[in-house]
């Protein structure tokens, strides 16, 4: 229980009235001190309907009905009933209670008081049989009529006064003179006149008792609130002939009753200046109240917090699903749970809350409320999507087959591609780097990337090749849940995750023209949407492409942008083949034996000469990819410590080049293999079939089969991914280099 509820309630046991608190549903929840004392029940035993035991059998079926009654009106009511006191006794009570409803209506709690009456019943009883056996005597009846101990007043059944008894003058201060008429009028509040007039209409025309409250001025001008009561007398034939008014003082019950009012109006302002958003649902986890930082955050007024379809719409509606099963879930555990979801601000944006729910409990265990806070945390959530796609793009980078994390080499080509590294890597201009297959131009993007300021960020590489043309855009930039077929939820693209990082575009060339176009923009304008998507994005991304194609070529033919090609090419880079850089291969090969070596448990401390010489002086048009593959391969197969190289390996292709000495050959042959691949570019790979790149031009796909292998065309290039990266993730420095003896 609140500190703040609990010291209410220990106010309310010292209050002089008999108190008590039920739920909307009429199961007490509190009974004050002197009420346990009158009952001799203990609080425990009050609980629920235990205080029915109480009430003497004759009386309790009015009771609960009037119960029912007031549960479907919610007005203000008042029942007599006898009630067992501590010592077997039973005395006649007078049970009112009010409803305490929340800013929507709805009622939340019943606070009631039952007075001692037992004195006034007598003295009715006694008046009943005044009149029984004095009907005829008005002397006698005014006398019987001051001799009891309650304010009674009487009017005839037009609703004019008749009489009020000497009590009644006594405590108003009003003579018999100055209450004819309407001049008792003069002793009511003027705010509870025209309510207590209305009702007492109400009373008259439907010829039943009735009841309600008003203040009453005392004759030292104090108005204090009364119960008041009219109840018909009846002649032998059932006719009104006469209505009695019976006022009780219940000034202490009311005041006790404000009390309770302010201390939860107290309660409100002391959560509405709390800062964290604060409710209080009902048993079944609907809200009834929302402190202020809520009503303000989301715009919302204190109705619409109790309107579902209203409340609904300020949750992502990617969370809302998620958040009903989940807070199902939680509801029916009865347990403190927590959910992480989106909600709406007033101004349209969405962040991440943590959702709590506590339950609360009264002294029987039952649950009565939940509170729940939400606590900002999109600053955390957006720090976890950092390091998620930091995590992403190095489980990617980690589940490729890299050869290199050092370059390898000595020569003095390969010092001025490392000089010219060194020279950029500290900008931010965009580099090109253009190289054949299996060079080493992902690792000199990723040198360039670790030598900059961005080196702390993520390194995200795409193959552009590898993906589908109609996926590349979303691969890129991402898509929005519903964006096209088999997106069933949003996906953040590959600049999301290089964000404050290098994105590295690998054959860049073979990228379609509206995705060069989306690539165009982000790079003037540094920002982009997502596929489905019309909110910009911030891309702080440096880009860093690569190709081993010759994309002047593809502008002249128009596969390419000429100006996305000057945005790429502010600093072109140049990666020589490995046929140009001899002086590295015997490093290179040390470097591979020692690594596939250990990897295999064997030993290998000599290079044949003559394998080296082969080595060295095959053209190697695979480059470093191709020498590795074939050194991995020789050490799997070798069995002693001697390293050597099957020289068929290594056999060269007549069919690979043309002989210089046929010019026209060579010029038939590059102009045959520059149709092919114009076909397999508008096939997009495809050789056979009616669409095929056959077809097209006019030959049987096994003749074009043997051209695309005799004029060496990759044709996978033009729809299947490339190959992997083409340098090492190793260093020599820490393996055996020096150690092998040729």
């Amino acid at each position: 229980m609140h500190p703040s509820e609990t010291q209410l309630w220990l106010m309310i046991d010292t209050i002089p009235a008999l108190a008590w608190s039920c739920l909307p549903d009429g199961a007490n929840e509190f009974t004050n001190k002197r009420w346990r004392d009158y009952t001799g029940l203990s609080q425990a035993e009050a609980l629920g309907l235990g205080w029915q035991r109480t009430f003497h059998p004759d009386d309790l079926g009015k009771v609960m009905e009037n119960w029912r009654a007031v549960q479907v009106s919610g007005e203000l009511s008042g029942a007599e009933a006898r009630v067992r006191r501590a010592d077997g006794e039973y005395r006649w009570m007078l049970h009112q209670k009010v409803a305490v409803r929340d800013e929507s209506g709805h009622i939340v709690k019943w606070y009631g008081t039952s007075t001692d009456i037992e004195d006034r019943k007598e003295e009715e009883q006694k008046l009943r049989q005044a009149l029984e056996e004095i009907r005829g005597s008005e002397a006698d009846l005014r006398r019987t009529l001051d001799t009891i101990p309650a304010l009674v007043s009487s009017f005839w059944p037009d609703g004019s006064n008749e009489c009020m008894n000497q009590r009644w003058h006594d405590y108003t201060g009003l003579s018999h003179e100055q209450s004819q008429g309407d001049g008792w009028q003069e002793s009511i509040h003027p705010d509870d006149l025209a309510p207590l007039m209305n009702r007492w209409r109400e009373v008259r025309m439907s010829g039943e008792p009735g009841e309600t409250e008003a203040r009453l001025r005392r004759h030292d001008g104090v108005y204090r609130w009364v119960f008041v009561r009219g109840e018909p007398l009846r002649d032998e034939s059932g006719k009104v002939v006469k209505w009695y008014i019976i006022s009780t003082d219940i000034e202490d019950r009311k005041q006790a009753e404000e009390k309770l009012r302010q201390d939860e109006r107290e309660l409100r302002r002391i959560t509405d200046t709390i800062g964290q958003m604060i409710a209080v649902h009902d048993p079944e986890g609907e809200p009834i109240y929302a402190n202020q930082a809520m009503l303000d955050y989301t715009g919302l007024t204190s109705d619409d917090v109790t309107r579902r379809e209203v409340r609904d719409r300020t949750i992502h509606p990617e969370d809302l699903e998620r958040f009903r099963k989940g807070r199902h879930a939680g509801l029916l555990r009865g347990l403190p749970f927590e959910i992480e979801l989106r909600y709406r601000r007033k101004d349209g944006q969405y962040r991440w809350f943590l959702n709590r729910y506590n339950p609360f409990r009264d002294e029987q265990g039952r649950l009565t409320r939940w509170y729940s806070t939400r606590t900002d945390i999109e600053d955390r959530k957006q720090a976890e999507d950092r390091t998620k796609n930091e995590n992403v793009a190095l489980r990617e980078e980690v589940d490729k087959a890299s050869m290199f994390e050092e370059i390898i080499g000595t020569s003095s080509t390969l010092r001025a591609v490392l000089t010219r590294v060194a020279k950029v890597a500290p900008t931010e201009s965009t580099i090109i780097i253009s190289g054949e297959t299996g060079t080493g131009k992902e690792l000199i993007a990723r040198a360039i990337h670790k030598r900059s300021a961005r080196s702390s960020r993520p390194f995200v590489s795409v193959n552009c090749a590898a993906i589908p043309q109609s996926l590349i855009a979303s691969e890129l930039f991402g898509h929005e849940k519903g964006a096209f077929t088999g997106a069933s939820q949003r996906r953040l693209g590959r600049f999301e995750m290089a964000e404050g990082g290098t994105l590295f575009l690998d054959e860049v060339g073979e990228l379609p023209c509206e995705t060069q176009l989306a690539l165009l923009r982000v790079l003037q304008e540094r920002q982009f949407e997502r596929v489905g998507g019309n909110q910009p994005i911030r891309a702080d991304v440096r880009v860093i492409s690569a190709t081993n194609r010759d994309l002047k070529a593809a502008i002249a033919t128009g596969a390419f942008r000429s100006d996305l090609f000057y945005r790429l090419s502010v600093f072109p880079i140049d990666i020589p083949p490995l046929r140009e850089r001899k002086e590295d291969i015997p490093i290179l090969v040390e470097y591979f034996i020692d690594r596939y070596a250990s990897d295999a448990g064997k030993k290998i401390r000599y290079v044949s000469k003559k394998s080296m010489e082969l080595l060295q002086s095959y053209p190697w048009p695979g480059n470093v990819r191709e020498l590795q593959n074939v050194i991995e391969r020789s050490v799997i197969l070798c069995e002693t410590e001697t390293f050597s190289v099957d020289e068929s390996w290594l056999s060269y292709d007549t069919d690979q080049t043309v002989p210089a000495s046929q010019p026209l050959v060579q010029m038939l042959a590059t102009q045959e293999k520059a149709l092919i691949e114009t076909a397999l570019t508008e096939t997009r790979g495809q050789v056979s079939g009616p669409t095929g790149a056959a077809a097209k031009l006019g030959m049987r796909p096994s003749t074009l089969e043997s051209k695309i292998r005799i004029l060496k065309i990759n044709k996978h290039r033009f729809k299947a991914p490339s190959e992997g990266p083409t340098e090492s993730s190793k260093s020599t420095r820490g393996g055996r280099r020096g150690n092998f003896r040729i």
